[in-house]
């Protein structure tokens, strides 16, 4: 890498603070105008992401009128979790939230600390002026079926006699989906495909008259029968090609977010929390140019237009929490010093620790051309293969049209998950991460 290009960018970019100052976040005042602000990760095992995005929250929160903050996490998980920070009781028999692999990636101390702050922000709040925290991901298909069936129960028995008929199409897999797309497309049609919609369609057209007995439940509701639906068309088109199933759950995610913005009212802003491979704009990367994959940074983007800001986060090195197979134990990973020629490397370069980088302004032709050239960018998930992580974990991206801003941290640590339940702690202290 040039030094004339590091030295371009050194100057344009704004210095960030160690993120417990105060000045950290206000830093990112000049993107709170927007409706939804999407705030990204290049892991999801580094503490610094996500102390980075909680110490955003907090204060578009306490300061800019934000209440929904809407997580890459699975909405049954998260729904456990926004009960607590909204103090509303817990349903009976209700599993403690994120015990599927990978369980570091929501039940750490970062996480806790973040959660424990939006309880206590609430206490002296009314119902309508609380911030809730929500999931948009589509994968714990047995318990949105289970909270979909538990609502009825309560609001209509016979109701939930027919999800329970209608949803025993999908109750054997419910556990391991996978095993249902296999045998799906095997058989070449979607054999739970038509009672799953059909319970989504009559719980909406049923909004009015249950929204108004208490619309928290109903929202939940509907939002899980959505997910089933929409997770069993999942598990059938991952077999078909990775660009399907991606797409799909996007979307998915993308509704989700909607779908809680038309509920909160037309003031109703949301900050999201999710991979950058999600929320920056797939457009502009070997994602959707090559590979025809969309993302909800694509979608927020032509749905809000400049009421949408993307901020990626970026590091050069350190340490991970990430697993070396899928369902593997976590490990603590070093992060290998990033290619040359990468995006990492050009902010490696600068000498800096922290920086903020607008990219809605291109700048100087010189930063302009820099910006706006292809060049690899670093992503890392629940799994890490330091040993092939050029084709593990890169893919080309142009970061002037991916991101609205990038923050960047040179060295990063990882998470610090949370441990077991420990003797003699009481069931409130525990919930909603108690085993």
């Amino acid at each position: 890498m040039s030094a004339a290009s590091a030295s371009a960018l050194r100057a344009a970019v704004r210095p960030l603070p160690v993120i417990d100052d105060p000045a950290f976040a206000e830093a990112f005042d000049a993107y709170a105008d927007a409706r939804v602000i999407l705030l990204g990760e290049a892991s999801h095992g580094t503490s610094q992401f996500y102390r980075a995005r909680a110490a955003i929250t907090r204060r578009l929160i306490e300061h800019h009128g934000f209440s929904i903050v809407a997580v890459e996490a699975d909405w049954p998980d998260a729904a456990n979790v926004d009960r607590f920070v909204r103090h509303r009781p817990r349903r009976d028999g209700e599993e403690a939230a994120f015990r599927r692999f990978p369980t570091w990636m929501w039940r750490n101390r970062e996480v806790e600390d973040f959660i424990a702050w939006l309880r206590e922000q609430n206490a002296d709040r009314s119902a309508e002026e609380m911030a809730g925290f929500y999931g948009l991901d589509l994968y714990n298909l047995s318990a949105s079926i289970r909270a979909v069936i538990d609502y009825l129960d309560e609001v209509d028995p016979d109701a939930a006699a027919l999800a329970r008929e209608r949803y025993g199409c999908l109750t054997p897999w419910s556990r391991d989906p996978a095993l249902y797309g296999r045998l799906a497309i095997t058989e070449g049609y979607a054999r739970c495909r038509a009672p799953v919609v059909d319970m989504l369609r009559e719980l909406q057209s049923r909004r009015r008259e249950l929204a108004a007995e208490d619309g928290d439940e109903w929202l939940d509701a509907a939002a899980n029968a959505r997910l089933v639906k929409n997770a069993e068309e999942y598990y059938r088109v991952m077999y078909e090609g990775p660009a399907e199933s991606w797409n799909l759950r996007d979307t998915h995610m993308f509704e989700t977010l909607c779908q809680l913005l038309d509920a909160k009212g037309p003031g109703a802003k949301a900050v999201v929390w999710a991979h950058n491979s999600h929320i920056g704009n797939a457009a502009w990367t070997e994602m959707g140019q090559v590979r025809g994959e969309l993302n909800i940074g694509q979608l927020v983007k032509e749905r809000f237009g400049e009421a949408a800001r993307l901020i990626g986060f970026g590091t050069h090195h350190g340490t991970v929490a990430a697993a070396s197979d899928w369902d593997g134990p976590m490990e603590i990973k070093q992060v290998r010093p990033a290619l040359a020629g990468s995006q990492e490397e050009l902010c490696h370069e600068t000498g800096l620790p922290g920086f903020l980088l607008d990219l809605r302004d291109d700048g100087p032709e010189a930063l302009r051309e820099i910006l706006l050239a292809p060049r690899l960018e670093r992503f890392i998930g629940v799994i890490y293969r330091p040993e092939t992580e050029r084709w593990s974990h890169y893919s080309e991206t142009i970061l002037a049209r991916q991101f609205d801003a990038w923050a960047w941290f040179d060295e990063t640590e990882a998470v610090t998950p949370l441990p077991g339940a420990e003797a003699g702690v009481g069931e409130d202290d525990l919930w909603p991460f108690g085993l």
